[in-house]
């Protein structure tokens, strides 16, 4: 049989079909998965360290402008989630992870090109930021994939080590960003270099304004990994037709997920018009009725897709009658929505907070003005994303030995405790005319945050694999990353602007009574005496 071959017959609770053949083929798929799924996240997420390159670079943006860009692709990249929960069901494993990764390099190669000019103006990185929401989309048919093809007891460390190591991704283009804009590591490919106006870093160091920087590459150097993978995914993994019956010819199946992906631009667009400042005032629309209504609108389109692909998608619709699906959508968000979320806003949080100080001024007023002493984010922003990479697969295999529930609730209780603890040294630093002095322990902080949201991670991945069966445990696993992927947008989104307003221990104290609420939410499900499932 073909390593790319479709599979008529796939059941992998059969422990001799198991041992004998499904165990090899499941993992293959798996590796191969891996380094795709990373790459959705590099792409997604890079705006977060390039934006504050380019600020660096004094590509004349303000730092709400910036915030922006990078809250455009969060929330183009939720929104795509939610197509992307059902596309292994109506396109197969093998078409989709093939295409949704193949796709990612329109944006990489178009930020290649839009950063060798500073004079590029701000929609286009705009819509670049928009279309990197692309590699968001796959981590929810990357993760609907991988869920066919394990047993049940597997499922906490499989789904782990996709979801971590693919999550890699944001530690991965975190490190290699700020270290290939150092030299033209691409020959002449790389372009010319623009130097710095003020200073930088990487993770072996500060470096100094006036060097010369080749911000260009943080594109090109995704463009050119997504190729070799793309090919180990059309020749190497394969759709169960156990799970999609139907997937059809493969220029069918790219159809399907294009015509998907393209209802959900078109809603993200129109969420993007009504959330960013209009001259007709519609920037005043409450942005979370307008998120609710983007999300419906998504559903809605999608269901009124041609036939084979609203049809396609009818059963899985079920999810949505279940009250587990609604407890694990918020449990999820608590988890995976505050890593993503904050993987996205930290690094220009730490340039603005800390990289900036107040000094008086003749008149007896305050300034804000460049801090000499300040951190450099992309020296920094990298550990506490990794730290929650690295720690995922862990939770995942706790969970699968004491339950998800309980490691669930203990790393919530965390999350509360140390969101108000940041925020505490957030409004300290803020007001302060030396910063710096409390970034360590903010750091260490935000580090606690992210090990506990990589733990939740892995502890809802083993509660969702327990609670929901083969057919639907994929599109609830979509589902639910897909909505808690918001938090890629929320969070920046928010953090600007409290930052604007002088007060981000307000983001940080609104996020800890968020997770006060899954405490209770989970207890209440699956930890009290008659709780609905017991610590699934």
């Amino acid at each position: 049989m073909a390593l790319n071959q479709d599979i008529e017959n796939w059941n992998p609770e059969d422990t001799q079909f198991w041992e004998s053949q499904g165990k090899r083929i499941a993992y293959r798929n798996l590796w191969i998965s891996i380094p795709n799924l990373l790459m959705g996240f590099a792409v997604w997420l890079m705006w977060g360290m390039i934006t504050v390159q380019m600020m660096n670079l004094g590509f004349g943006f303000t730092e709400l402008q910036m915030f922006t860009v990078t809250a455009i692709a969060g929330f183009t990249g939720a929104t795509l989630r939610i197509p992307a929960s059902f596309f292994i069901r109506i396109a197969g494993g093998r078409n989709t992870i093939f295409f949704s990764t193949a796709l990612l390099m329109i944006p990489a190669f178009g930020a290649y090109f839009a950063l060798q000019n500073p004079d590029t103006p701000l929609w286009v990185f705009q819509l670049l930021a928009f279309l990197s929401g692309i590699g968001g989309g796959n981590f929810a048919c990357s993760m609907s994939n991988i869920a066919t093809f394990f047993p049940r007891h597997q499922q906490g460390l499989a789904l782990g080590l996709n979801a971590g190591l693919g999550n890699f991704g944001v530690t991965t283009m975190q490190i290699v960003i700020p270290m290939v804009m150092t030299a033209a590591v691409f020959g002449a490919l790389s372009g010319t270099p623009l130097p710095l106006e003020s200073s930088s870093g990487t993770i072996l160091g500060r470096i100094e304004a006036g060097t010369d920087t080749w911000i260009q590459n943080a594109g090109l150097v995704w463009g050119l990994v997504l190729i070799p993978l793309v090919i180990a995914a059309w020749f190497g993994m394969n759709n169960l037709r156990t799970v999609t019956p139907n997937p059809g010819h493969p220029l069918a199946a790219f159809g399907k997920i294009g015509g998907l992906y393209l209802a959900a631009l078109l809603t993200s667009g129109i969420g993007l018009w009504l959330f960013l400042p209009q001259p007709v005032g519609l920037d005043l629309l409450n942005v979370w009725v307008a998120l609710l209504l983007v999300i419906i609108g998504t559903l809605l389109v999608m269901r009124a897709m041609p036939a084979g692909i609203g049809a396609g998608m009818t059963t899985q619709f079920a999810i949505f009658k279940d009250k587990h699906t609604w407890s694990m959508t918020w449990l999820y968000i608590v988890t995976f929505g505050s890593f993503i979320g904050f993987s996205a806003a930290l690094p220009l949080s730490i340039e603005v907070i800390f990289g900036n100080m107040w000094v008086p001024t003749d008149d007896g007023g305050l300034e804000r003005v460049s801090n000499p002493d300040g951190p450099s984010a992309l020296t920094y922003a990298w550990i506490g994303p990794l730290v929650g990479a690295l720690i995922r697969p862990v939770g995942g295999w706790v969970s699968d030995k004491v339950g998800g529930a309980l490691v669930t609730q203990v790393i919530s209780a965390v999350m509360v405790v140390a969101s108000v603890a940041v925020g505490y040294v957030m409004s300290l630093a803020y007001g302060t005319e030396a910063p710096h002095e409390y970034f360590w322990i903010f750091l260490v902080l935000f580090i606690v945050i992210f090990a506990a949201s990589g733990i939740g991670n892995g502890s809802t991945f083993r509660t969702i694999g327990v609670l929901f069966d083969q057919q639907q445990k994929g599109p609830v696993l979509g589902w639910t990353s897909a909505i808690a992927a918001y938090g890629a947008f929320i969070a920046p989104r928010v953090m600007g602007e409290q930052i604007q307003a002088g007060t981000p221990e307000l983001a940080m104290y609104g996020f800890a009574v968020f997770y006060a609420v899954g405490l209770v939410i989970n207890h209440w499900f699956y930890l009290r005496r008659n709780a609905y499932a017991k610590n699934p």
